[in-house]
């Protein structure tokens, strides 16, 4: 499946800036390029997970880190356009974990930290759950290290001004890219 230049593409691109400058993503919910695991997928509309967020860490944050976010976007979904299943910020910079489920309704993420809405205009995190017979799709895991302590409220509220925000603040990024998939039934 050919897919188009996006903006994931373009977080692809900073990520791998940012690989170099030792700044690094891990979950123990999936690797790179590995197949997400049930317990991170949907549980509606045909999907039978259990939506909880997936556990992660970073570490080689670059120094003026004062605050991290992270989004989960599928870049297949909506014919290339993509979708957002989840948008965190405003994590404090001592913060380089968040455990299984911190961004899944009744989780608990630190104090400060906020959760924007996602694509289903579902408030925390919504797990994958593309159409059946789809080739897997991609979910790019990323956090962001940013040189603010909090990002503007604006930059919630609409995904452009989130990627104008990001582009601005981020000092760097790392990415880590999941995929899944329905077989045809």
């Amino acid at each position: 499946m050919k897919r188009p230049v996006s903006f994931a593409l373009a977080l692809m691109a900073l990520a791998g800036t940012a690989r170099a400058s030792g700044f690094s993503l891990r979950s123990g919910a999936f690797r790179d390029g590995g197949t997400i695991a049930a317990a991170q997928v949907f549980n509606r509309f045909g999907c039978t997970g259990d939506d909880v967020s997936p556990a992660l860490a970073c570490s080689g944050a670059p120094a003026g880190t004062r605050s991290y976010a992270v989004t989960l976007f599928d870049s297949d979904a909506r014919q290339g356009k993509g979708y957002w299943h989840w948008i965190v910020a405003d994590i404090p910079a001592r913060v380089t974990s968040l455990p299984a489920g911190s961004g899944s309704r009744g989780g608990a993420l630190p104090r400060g930290t906020v959760q924007g809405i996602g694509s289903g205009n579902i408030h925390g995190y919504q797990g994958p759950c593309p159409p059946v017979g789809d080739p897997p799709h991609h979910y790019h895991l990323t956090v962001y290290a940013l040189r603010v302590n909090r990002l503007p409220a604006a930059a919630l509220a609409s995904y452009g001004a989130l990627r104008r925000a990001l582009a601005r603040d981020a000092l760097a990024s790392a990415t880590i890219t999941g995929l899944y998939g329905r077989p045809a039934r």
